[in-house]
């Protein structure tokens, strides 16, 4: 048996649009032809996909379960279709990578000149997508990387680690620890620490908080009400501090200082792809960026 793309496509439309009428308008169909699509895709799965019932639609545990299924087939299909409708054309291969704000736009230029180093000819388009944003484009096909830290993979994602980097600790220049040249991560218990996602919904907050519980303290953390800026620029003209994995020393004019945190503590780099999608760029970025 084999599963009509368009069928389900139908599927996903309604349970968004949380009923017929919407959805056929999205579609461009007409309610009884969306219907009957639906209808027809429950006889060939053998069991209900919605309940009708009530006077709202609610999607049931089978339906739930394909559309998850379904959105990963189209992501699939739409890569497929690109690569086979780019290779007919000659056209070369580009590369789209989403990072994450907890990963710098330095470091990622910094990976892609490592990979255009060892393949000058490859052509990258890089843009920051918060982690729901990545994660849905990537099973969408719209991404065929995702850079992040501390992400755990949606089903369907395959995730590799690139490289631990060294985490230090951005402060405004005004502040006590300005004109150290290192910070305990002890020290860090009477602070107010800049995170970008709230705990137990980020999982590089999560791992943040995980230092520093470790270190003997439970953290007083604030989300940064701007987000998508570079991390260093969390603590500008304010008293809190924010972790960073950059390099020491100034930052932002000299207005934000950068001090490494002691002990040496680490934060991942992650890779997230497609599992089902075929991409030779993304191989040898994955090779020319992975620290050994």
């Amino acid at each position: 048996m084999v599963l009509d793309l368009n069928k389900l496509a139908h599927l996903i439309a309604v349970a968004e649009e949380g009923g017929f009428t919407r959805a056929a308008r999205r579609l461009h169909l007409s309610q009884q032809a969306l219907s009957t699509s639906i209808r027809a895709l429950e006889r060939e799965v053998g069991v209900d996909l919605l309940d009708r019932s009530g006077a709202k639609l609610t999607v049931l545990p089978a339906g739930e379960a394909l559309i998850a299924d379904a959105r990963l087939l189209h992501g699939a299909a739409r890569s497929a279709l690109l690569r086979a409708r780019r290779i007919g054309r000659g056209e070369p291969e580009v590369l789209r990578i989403g990072h994450t704000p907890a990963v710098a736009g330095d470091e990622v230029i910094s990976l892609v000149h490592r990979v255009h180093d060892a393949r000058a000819e490859l052509s990258t388009q890089v843009n920051q997508r918060y982690p729901d944003e990545l994660t849905e484009q990537l099973i969408a096909g719209e991404l065929d990387l995702g850079l992040c830290r501390g992400m755990e993979p949606e089903p369907g994602l395959t995730r590799a680690t690139l490289a631990h980097h060294r985490l230090r600790v951005a402060v405004a220049d005004g502040h006590r620890f300005a004109r150290r040249e290192s910070v305990e991560l002890g020290e860090l218990a009477d602070e107010t620490i800049v995170v970008w996602g709230r705990p137990g919904r980020s999982g590089y907050t999560d791992l943040l908080v995980s230092h520093c519980r470790r270190a003997g303290f439970e953290p007083r953390v604030r989300r940064n009400p701007i987000q998508g800026t570079p991390p260093v620029t969390a603590v500008q003209g304010g008293g809190d501090v924010a972790f960073v994995t950059a390099p020491a020393g100034p930052s932002l004019g000299g207005a934000v200082r950068v001090v490494d945190l002691e002990p040496a503590t680490f934060a991942p780099l992650h890779a997230l792809w497609p599992a089902h999608t075929r991409s030779p760029a993304r191989e040898d970025f994955l090779v020319a960026a992975t620290e050994r």
